[in-house]
């Protein structure tokens, strides 16, 4: 079902005229942490798109998508987990840290939600996977222009850079700090950025 549905959403990667740098950078096998900024809700259609040809994601989403019945059964076809946020959602982060430890690639925003272009707090769920799984590859993911797909009829130019880590806080001993660490290296040259019509 994943393979599918990036298929059938290709065109939205055409109609953005999304650019990907750096795909050297995601391994196309083993355990894989992809830590993007997420300014839009269009960001996992685009990160999944632009990795659909190397590795299939697994996302931990916000719990209130599954509420739609239709829409849970394709997010539950595509393998996908709801988290619910502010409520320390252990059962999900069990099922992405044994989706980890069996080689799979999962993805998760280090800001937990939509940036709203403000500046947010780094969540520290991305260090509790990486402590789990050490064996993890972590790659960072900037994603800009997304925000601009909500501007139709104007067509968006959405880029993708994935870069691998530099030296890292130990994610079991300082997880806040891990946790900064990252996003701040996401958003180095992509700062929150609003999506709306209204904007210049």
């Amino acid at each position: 079902m994943y393979r599918l549905l990036t298929l059938l959403l290709r065109p939205l990667g055409w109609w953005g005229r999304m650019r990907v740098t750096g795909i050297e950078s995601v391994p196309a096998t083993g355990p894989l942490l992809v830590v993007p900024n997420h300014d839009s809700q269009m960001d996992p259609i685009v990160v999944g798109l632009a990795l659909s040809r190397r590795r299939s994601l697994r996302f931990l989403g916000r719990a209130e998508l599954w509420r739609n019945p239709l829409l849970a059964r394709l997010l539950y076809a595509a393998h996908q987990i709801p988290i619910a946020r502010g409520e320390q959602d252990r059962a999900a982060l069990d099922e992405a840290i044994a989706a980890l430890r069996s080689g799979e690639a999962i993805c998760i925003f280090a800001e937990g939600r939509l940036s709203r272009g403000e500046s947010l707090r780094a969540r520290t769920g991305v260090a509790r996977l990486a402590a789990a799984c050490p064996e993890a590859r972590v790659v960072l993911c900037r994603i800009s222009g997304a925000t601009d797909f909500v501007r139709f009829p104007k067509r968006p130019r959405v880029a993708i850079e994935f870069s691998p880590t530099a030296a890292l806080p130990d994610p079991a001993e300082a997880p806040q700090e891990y946790a900064s660490f990252l996003l701040a290296e996401v958003r180095r040259g992509v700062p929150p950025a609003r999506a709306g019509r209204e904007r210049a």
